[in-house]
């Protein structure tokens, strides 16, 4: 059996397995990464240290805080902020986990020499029978989190587990309290951790780069350029958003399209909110190597995490861009989200950020 370091997050998944793996007879030791705090000392839901330690004495196991901050600063919440300033809608869990989370705790798993690291993601860890490494669905897809593990590398796959890939919540739920787990039947969190309260476009204003221009009013208009009412900044919007618009048309209106260098918000009717085809940048290869320029890959394709996939062709064009044609109109394809595409299995090919059309 394995020494393996379980980043503890203070929920009952992470609690959970932990206890698997020791009681599969690993070495399991316990490390929480304090990524963020606010001004009132308000800590993460990833990383709320008390009750981690609870569960860690509770199991039996070590444990450890490592101060991640500046390093989540850096390479989470900067680029959450410049992305807004850009009109686009990022998805910092994304790029925390590869950056962030795997970075550190495969960097700590060296130091207490641990051959392995774990979560408590809802997914599984398979090795194709080509040698590389990707995630597959959970076998319960209602809680499936590989949407969000798609920007993981090969070595930092090589070196995870995932113990719940094969449970469903209530059953994680209930193994918590059979293990008297104080934190069974804590609330899943719901937010971007460092955003608690959902106010996206009042992060972005006290967080700004000092010098920052941040976006101010400018025109709604409609597909065809035509103005039709004042918008309170492009910070305030994403692709498919409908309420809090401010704006009363006559009909069901949503946010089509964010024009940054026009200071333009697009507004429309649902039938505007879908397309046949996305570009993608910054992509990532999971279960396949690459896709040679000028080919394509069929695929299954989710622009963002409450999304079925849907029958797609992914192509290379060139300049790092894939684009992506849908069989079927696909909804609400907001730049700066992911588009994360599976094989007929349930496994990630790869992935990258939907770009501006």
């Amino acid at each position: 059996m394995a020494k393996v370091l379980v980043g503890l997050s203070g929920g009952v998944d992470s609690a959970v397995a932990a206890l698997l793996l020791k009681e599969q007879g690993h070495d399991v030791i316990g490390i929480t990464l304090r990524t963020w705090e606010s001004e009132s000392g308000e800590m993460s839901r990833c990383c709320e240290i008390d009750d981690a330690r609870d569960t860690a004495a509770l199991i039996g196991i070590p444990f450890h805080v490592v101060n991640c901050v500046s390093s989540f600063c850096e390479n989470v919440t900067a680029p959450f902020v410049a992305e807004y300033l850009r009109g686009r809608t990022p998805n910092p869990c994304v790029g925390c986990n590869r950056t962030v989370k795997w970075a550190k705790m495969l960097e700590y798993a060296d130091i207490l020499q641990a051959a392995a690291v774990a979560t408590g993601h809802y997914a599984n860890v398979v090795q194709l029978p080509d040698g590389r490494y990707t995630v597959r669905t959970a076998d319960h897809a209602e809680k499936d989190q590989t949407y969000m593990l798609y920007r993981l590398t090969q070595d930092q796959l090589a070196r995870t587990m995932m113990p719940l890939g094969s449970y469903s919540k209530e059953t994680v739920r209930e193994l918590a309290r059979q293990a008297g787990i104080v934190v069974a039947d804590k609330p899943d969190s719901q937010e971007i951790c460092f955003v608690p309260e959902g106010h996206y476009a009042e992060y972005v204003r006290d967080h700004a780069p000092e010098g920052s221009e941040i976006p101010g009013e400018g025109n709604f208009v409609d597909t065809e350029g035509r103005v039709l009412g004042r918008h309170k900044g492009i910070i305030n919007y994403t692709v498919g958003q409908r309420k809090g618009l401010g704006i009363a048309l006559g009909f069901p209106a949503y946010v089509t399209e964010i024009r940054p260098s026009e200071n333009e918000v697009v507004l429309g009717d649902e039938s505007a909110v879908y397309r046949d085809s996305i570009l993608c940048e910054d992509v990532n290869f999971m279960g396949v190597e690459d896709i040679p320029e000028g080919e394509s890959l069929r695929s299954f394709v989710k622009v963002r995490y409450h999304h079925a996939p849907q029958a797609a062709v992914v192509t290379r064009m060139g300049d790092g861009l894939f684009r992506i044609d849908f069989d079927e109109p696909v909804r609400a394809a907001a730049p700066g989200q992911s588009a994360v595409w599976y094989d007929e299995n349930g496994c990630v090919l790869g992935g990258g950020v939907i770009s501006n059309m």
